[in-house]
């Protein structure tokens, strides 16, 4: 079913999807974010998963239906407002380039523009938390400089270091864990960014604004 421009899904017999077509923009995640506190209000709704461009709400079909679901969503979505989340403000520092960002001279070429320039662009821009996926505490940020986009690499890595800085195509985020990945690595935060025995396990929140700050930088 479609309201607008939302589309919805089941996924099994008791998960709602709800998607938002491509690209993903601030305004949308914040519309997504405000349907997800809305749904967590809901009867037999016990949990609200925000992706990118999309929300998955868990219910228990013994408390509500699908269907049921379907129509409060399509009825709450054109009364919620982009509101933001009243996200943190978090400085993250950063060693560019040299063997913490290898991939630093790879974006330079991409982009046209000298290590310094990536480096002092990357630092000066202010992002915003989409979502947390893909690894625990992996924050996707929205809020690159269109200049300094740069495609995943065409070999991904078997193991990229925990902490490292990266640009995947438009958008910028942190590898909390050692994974394999192939986002082009600028840089390594001194700062964990994922930490099971911590009472908040992931440093970073949707909604939360970060800055890179330079540490240090090696061409």
């Amino acid at each position: 079913m479609t309201e607008g421009l939302l589309r919805l899904h089941s996924l099994g017999e008791a998960a709602l999807v709800c998607e938002l077509p491509a690209p993903a923009t601030l305004a949308q995640q914040q519309r997504i974010w405000a349907l997800a506190a809305e749904a967590l209000r809901w009867r037999g709704v016990h949990e609200a998963l925000p992706g990118m461009n999309n929300l998955s709400l868990l219910f228990d079909p013994s408390q509500i239906d699908m269907v049921e679901l379907e129509m409060q969503v399509l009825s709450a979505w054109p009364q919620l407002s982009a509101a933001g989340i009243e996200g943190r403000r978090i400085e993250i520092p950063v060693a560019y380039g040299g063997e913490s960002g290898p991939d630093l001279a790879e974006v330079a070429r991409h982009t046209g523009l000298s290590p310094a320039e990536v480096v002092k662009r990357h630092s000066a821009g202010d992002y915003v938390v989409y979502l947390l996926g893909f690894l625990p505490g992996f924050a996707f940020m929205g809020g690159l400089a269109p200049e300094l986009a740069t495609p995943r690499r065409k070999e991904p890595r078997v193991a990229v270091p925990a902490r490292s800085v990266g640009i995947g195509g438009e958008q910028t985020g942190i590898y909390p864990l050692v994974s394999p990945g192939g986002w082009q690595l600028i840089g390594r935060t001194s700062l964990d960014m994922f930490d099971p025995d911590a009472a908040e396990p992931t440093r970073l929140r949707p909604g939360d604004r970060v800055r890179f700050v330079v540490e240090s930088m090696e061409a």
